[in-house]
């Protein structure tokens, strides 16, 4: 390591200080050791009324400080601890807190479709930039303009490079990708197009929280192996209406490939009795637990692109490379 480099690494580890939330304790792990950085303590337990107690195990007076946390599973809980944790931080005199959410998981809440509804995404958005994060790092959000509901800088990462990275080890002369529906089309196009082949996607409409409707599909299927590329499965409702439609088109074997691997509710029985889906590859925004990993299921890790982001980030350099929409490179 040259000179330079042994520099910035000490001061990268003199100037952060990295806590984990409850939700993803072995994610921020991965983060920390990425960074060659410890993770630092953090107590969280609760009063006799039930109420929250949230407190940083050491000074960070002038500091980078990051607090990891997933808004899964136990969404509210992991919210206001994340919410304490920074006001916490900025009350020490940290000199920037720096808010690293893997799974925003109120991105679908991102505009009124009902009446007397909150946009809650937006709502989040806000509370986060009002406990005191003055930078947010997130990963594929449902919708792109949840993005604009920030008040404050926020880094929307892509997983897109692990998915690419790991399809191309494959033979994929006879396999399309194909978007759950015409809204993540941009998505699947670009995975595809960094794996130089086609791409088809689902006409869906959704008629409740877990049940869709796919109509038809939009693209030639037939004959080939599919690689159904969505940003996250919860109950699977949709995935299996796919795989119904795709095997009515005369599609042959299935692959999933997701960033946020919810797998709420019945999905990981719903995902078992699908005989055309071959493997499930997900990434660890969120934690799986082993009842939830079937054996043809992959977890890729999201830490080298948050840890990354990070250092960029610390160190004053570009993290565009690392966005969710920007530009393949040429």
């Amino acid at each position: 390591m040259s000179n330079q480099a042994e520099d910035r690494g000490r001061e990268l580890k003199d100037s952060l200080r990295i806590f984990a939330g409850s939700s993803h304790p072995e994610l921020a792990q991965e983060i920390a050791d990425y960074l060659g950085c410890r993770l630092c303590t953090r107590c969280t337990r609760r009063f006799s009324n039930d109420n929250l107690f949230v407190q940083l195990g050491e000074s960070v007076r002038g500091k980078e400080v990051v607090i990891i946390q997933s808004f899964y599973p136990n969404p509210s809980d992991n919210i206001l601890e994340m919410l304490m944790m920074l006001d916490a931080a900025r009350s020490a005199s940290a000199k920037t807190v720096h808010a690293v959410i893997p799974y925003f998981s109120y991105g679908r809440s991102d505009k009124k479709d009902a009446p007397r509804i909150s946009i809650t995404a937006r709502l989040i958005a806000d509370l986060l930039a009002t406990a005191g994060a003055g930078h947010v790092m997130t990963m594929t959000l449902h919708s792109p303009q949840v993005h604009g509901f920030f008040s404050v800088p926020t880094d929307h990462l892509t997983s897109h490079l692990l998915f690419a990275d790991y399809f191309r080890q494959r033979d994929l002369r006879n396999t399309v990708v194909v978007a759950p529906d015409i809204g993540h089309a941009k998505r699947a196009a670009r995975l595809a197009r960094a794996l130089g082949i086609g791409v088809a996607a689902g006409d869906k409409e959704r008629l409740s929280d877990d049940t869709v409707e796919i109509t038809h599909i939009i693209g030639d299927v037939a004959g080939k192996d599919v690689i159904v590329h969505d940003d996250e499965i919860a109950t699977g409702g949709s995935i299996i209406a796919l795989v119904d439609k795709l095997r009515e088109h005369g599609a042959g074997n299935v692959t999933l490939a997701c960033t946020h691997g919810v797998f709420s509710g019945p999905a990981i029985e719903r995902l078992q009795q699908v005989p055309e889906i071959v493997e499930i590859v997900t990434t660890n925004t969120v934690p799986l637990p082993k009842e939830k990993r079937l054996p043809h299921m992959t977890v890729l890790s999201v830490a080298p692109i948050f840890g990354e982001a990070i250092r960029r980030n610390v160190l004053g350099q570009s993290v565009g490379s690392l966005f969710a929409y920007w530009p393949d490179p040429s």
